[in-house]
């Protein structure tokens, strides 16, 4: 069962060399936008919450701050729209998969920098 998933995964997904980054770290993604006939590419830039799934069915949850308000996206690592990834900062944190850090706020929000 197995090898037949991971044959079709190597057919069909294309796969696209993006660095190496963990939960915890500071990263901004470059990915399109098309708005009817118009295509644009748009940034996100947050924290690493999680890094789920293997292979290339993998995905990872970006949390960022927009005003006031707390702002969480799910981004497919195989995505066709996605252009670029950039690691901004690497972050030190004990577990992989943060969502503590949902409920933090101002100073304790700070994610020590390795």
């Amino acid at each position: 069962m197995e090898s037949t998933i991971k044959l079709v995964q190597d057919k069909l997904i294309s796969k696209n060399d993006f660095p190496v980054f963990s939960s915890g770290d500071t990263i901004t993604v470059y990915y399109e936008i098309r708005e009817g006939e118009k295509v644009r590419t748009q940034s996100f830039k947050g924290v690493v919450v999680q890094v789920k799934g293997r292979g290339e069915s993998k995905t990872f949850t970006i949390r960022k701050i927009s005003g006031t308000i707390g702002v969480e996206r799910i981004f497919p690592l195989n995505m066709p729209a996605l252009n670029k990834i950039e690691v901004n900062k690497k972050g030190k944190v004990r577990q992989s998969r943060i969502y503590y850090f949902r409920e933090l706020r101002g100073k304790k929000a700070r994610i020590k920098e390795v």
